[in-house]
């Protein structure tokens, strides 16, 4: 038998729990999400160039409080792989410039939010102006707080979720201290996911997270470490990755990625021991806090 209760997706409550159920875990065993693909380069109307594989991993715990948020604290990597053999590349042979680059890996372990009943804004490294609601359209005017209530459509047990993050804030790589890694003053990164999970166990109160799937794409100008800046190439990056929960662990983690995983940290496999929020932050927000400036 389950422990199975209706969920009513026009509650915020019940749409904060599902969310956090399908992202996250509640068990205190690490639940880990893995993603795995490959990026184009897109440059006027030439036809689109694969030029490298995307993929990481991330872990998620969450708990739900009296008051009905919901506490988010995860970690996750990101890797540039090659298109052939999908691991880790240390270098680049940049085909625009003719320069060989040092590639940059993604990780970090500070990620964290409290899920309330109103929707929240994202905002990722120190640009709190340019905070935009999830499905944010353009051309809209948008009330200060929306009631948290996500777009879920529910066919029989399957329950669909698109999910749209569009982007435009100042560049953290800025082309005054990084001018070779820089795309321009400001950047406008997009995430895009199409997730599918199961009406069921998001409904059994016995388990501690629902599987979910997904298509996940992005749009963006060049990643900084392809050193870009100044080539007079003008052109975007688009990816398409498959995104999941694993059913077996670490065995469901691309073999090549796990390796580097264990390699560098194995520690971004197992959940953080603290509940403390973090910043979000993205490639640029990192890079620039890691890479020190070219000038």
């Amino acid at each position: 038998m389950t422990n199975r209760q209706p969920l009513d997706f026009t509650d915020p409550r019940d749409n904060v729990y599902a969310f956090a159920k399908m992202w996250g875990s509640f068990a205190p065993e690490p639940h880990i999400a893995t993603f795995h693909g490959t990026m184009f380069a897109s440059i006027g109307t030439d036809r689109l160039l694969p030029v490298f594989g995307f993929a990481g991993t991330g872990v998620t715990k969450v708990k739900m409080l009296d008051n009905g948020h919901v506490l988010m604290r995860g970690k996750e990597t990101g890797f540039f792989t090659d298109l052939e053999t999908g691991v880790p590349m240390k270098t680049w042979d940049n085909p625009f410039t003719g320069e060989t680059v040092e590639v940059y890996e993604f990780f970090n372990d500070t990620i964290g939010a409290e899920l309330t009943l109103e929707l929240p804004k994202l905002y990722v490294g120190d640009n709190p102006d340019a905070a935009v609601h999830m499905n944010f359209r353009p051309g809209n005017v948008e009330p200060e707080t929306i009631p948290h209530i996500l777009p879920w459509e529910v066919y029989g047990d399957e329950v669909l979720l698109e999910w749209d993050y569009t982007h435009s804030y100042s560049n953290p790589v800025t082309p005054t201290l990084w001018p070779k890694a820089s795309t321009g003053p400001w950047i406008n990164p997009s995430e895009h996911f199409t997730i599918y999970t199961s009406l069921a166990e998001l409904e059994d109160r016995d388990l501690p997270s629902a599987h979910f799937r997904a298509g996940f794409s992005r749009l963006s100008p060049w990643w900084p470490w392809m050193r870009m800046g100044g080539s007079g190439v003008e052109g975007v990056l688009f990816g398409r990755m498959f995104s999941r929960t694993t059913h077996r662990g670490i065995d469901d983690v691309p073999r090549p990625i796990l390796d580097r995983i264990m390699e560098r940290d194995p520690s971004y496999l197992e959940l953080p021991d603290d509940w403390n929020a973090g910043q979000v932050l993205s490639t640029w927000e990192a890079y620039a806090r890691d890479v020190p400036p070219e000038v």
